[in-house]
């Protein structure tokens, strides 16, 4: 797909990754595009899977949402039985954001976000750690996150460079 991306192409999906409310309307008059060729090539990069879903981000600190942690897990045993085990645990707990299978001495990296200190060491006995599968969890509790971003850099797969919103 990344071939075959123009500037317009990427003008939209940066227009829509920083704000997915934005009309269709409103895109195509940003884009310099009609509605009915704007809403084509949308409904083209969602079957394309290059947009894959349009979601309303939370403030997770108004929500009491406060306490974040990364997790570094290794397996006591990284059989397929056991990866396939975990990821399917990991899947069904709201706690864990991020999770992804690391090199190195671990094997997953896990981003968890909580309320508190007691509710995360209450999702580290009751969940994590009872599946019995763990052999070695780090926890680095995050004091003040600098940067997080939802979007993509665009410009690594164009020529296109945003010109602004």
């Amino acid at each position: 797909m990344s071939e075959d991306l123009d500037a317009v192409g990427a003008r939209i999906l940066d227009l829509i990754q920083h704000d997915a409310s934005l009309s269709v309307a409103e895109v195509a008059e940003r884009v310099g595009l009609s509605s009915s060729p704007c809403w084509r090539r949308i409904k083209r990069l969602e079957e394309e899977g290059v947009i894959q879903r349009r979601v309303t981000i939370l403030d997770r600190e108004k929500l009491g949402l406060t306490f974040e942690v990364y997790c570094t897990v290794k397996l006591s045993l990284p059989t397929k039985q056991n990866l396939d085990t975990f990821e399917r645990a990991v899947n069904g707990w709201p706690e864990v954001v991020q999770c992804a299978t690391v090199t190195g001495a671990a094997d997953y990296e896990l981003r968890i976000v909580t309320r508190d200190m007691h509710a995360f060491d209450d999702f580290l006995r009751d969940k994590l750690l009872s599946l019995g599968l763990i052999s070695n969890v780090e926890s680095r509790i995050v004091v003040r996150s600098v940067k997080n971003s939802t979007t993509l850099p665009l410009g690594l797969v164009t020529p296109y460079v945003p010109t602004g919103r």
